[in-house]
């Protein structure tokens, strides 16, 4: 299934007399969840500050670089942060499984899922915590760390966890799609449910003529709220195989094959083109891919073939290769950062005033 094209798709198509009652039923399943939250099931406390990175729609939106910015400035204050994580396709089966204690890394992404081993690897001094009960890893880090800064990655739709802080992160280039609720559309909640958030960030506005207008009329639908604007940045070029990174200019005039595993491959693809590079091939994986050598081995051949100088993916894939395609010189991984792009001091001050209690 096409699942992008699908929640883009705003007119008729043979698959809306399926998808529609499913996405009804889903909505109601989540409206019974929140309601269920609400009165009967109560949210559990962890001494600190509790904040939530998280988003509306499925995948895309930086919630990992996100939770790295944060974590990274958070440490830099002195704060005892760990970051809980669900730990989306890890294969453990453990309660609790430490991806992280800090120093070392004990799990690797089959076992925790990339994107907290990820974090892990781009974190070091903070731990990193996988569970479906976020409220158990928040103790554990308590008990392991005397962590007092607690960052739920993808933590919005998880209620059963108090937080000081929500954040929601929104694709300022694509915010809802068509609109409609899993798997009509991209919607994890009714767009009604943002009224939970305390901030939301607009992520790739510098690339969206629309943000402001989208910025407007939120604001205006959900008051109480701060916006603000985001950017995902590329930072350089690294081979892993040669132990070497080189800055964005290498990528100028070189024949790249590129391939990703993400939920929007294509604003990878978007993005080595607008930094010069001559694309071969591009090659589009499902989110969460496990690659193998068989797979990496045909890669290279069709490289090959295609006359490509070199081969370029995203930190995230790299994380699931590094055993697969260890040492091979012609692979590459473009690295990036989130940022802040008006009024970061506005922003780290309501962050620093959320931990402090004001």
């Amino acid at each position: 299934m096409d699942w992008p094209r699908i929640f883009n798709t705003k007119g008729f198509t043979p698959l809306i007399p399926a998808l529609a009652p499913l996405a009804f039923l889903y909505g109601v399943a989540v409206r019974l969840r929140i309601m269920g939250r609400k009165t009967i099931f109560k949210s559990k406390s962890l001494p600190g500050s509790v904040i939530s990175i998280g988003n509306l729609c499925v995948g895309g939106t930086g919630k990992t670089p996100a939770t790295c910015m944060l974590a990274e400035w958070a440490l830099r204050e002195g704060y005892r942060v760990v970051v809980l994580s669900r730990g989306y396709a890890g294969k453990h089966q453990k309660k609790i499984l430490e991806v992280s204690n800090g120093k070392e890394i004990h799990a690797g992404p089959v076992e925790a899922g990339d994107e907290p081993y990820l974090i892990a690897k781009r974190l070091p001094g903070v731990p990193v915590i996988v569970s479906k009960k976020r409220y158990l890893a928040g103790l554990h880090a308590l008990h392991r760390f005397r962590a007092n800064l607690f960052i739920l990655d993808d933590g919005f739709q998880h209620l059963t966890l108090k937080r000081n802080l929500d954040m929601v992160l929104i694709d300022a280039a694509d915010p809802f799609g068509n609109g409609r609720l899993l798997p009509w559309g991209p919607l994890r909640e009714p767009l009604a449910q943002l009224e939970r958030a305390n901030v939301v960030i607009m992520t790739r506005s510098s690339h969206s003529p629309s943000k402001d207008d989208l910025s407007l009329i939120l604001k205006k639908r959900f008051p109480g709220i701060a916006f603000f604007k985001a950017d995902h940045i590329p930072e350089r070029i690294v081979f892993p195989g040669q132990g070497r990174h080189h800055d964005l200019d290498f990528l100028k005039g070189k024949r790249i094959m590129a391939f990703a595993g993400i939920a929007r491959p294509e604003l990878f693809q978007k993005t080595l083109i607008q930094l010069g590079a001559e694309i071969k091939g591009f090659k589009k994986f499902k989110d969460h891919f496990m690659f193998n050598k068989d797979i990496f081995r045909k890669m290279v051949i069709e490289k090959d073939r295609m006359g490509a100088d070199y081969m370029i993916t995203t930190e995230k894939d790299w994380v699931k290769l590094e055993q697969v395609a260890e040492g091979y010189p012609y692979l590459a991984y473009l690295t990036i950062r989130f940022d802040i792009l008006d009024e970061k001091d506005r922003f780290l001050q309501l962050i620093k005033r959320t931990i402090e209690g004001k």
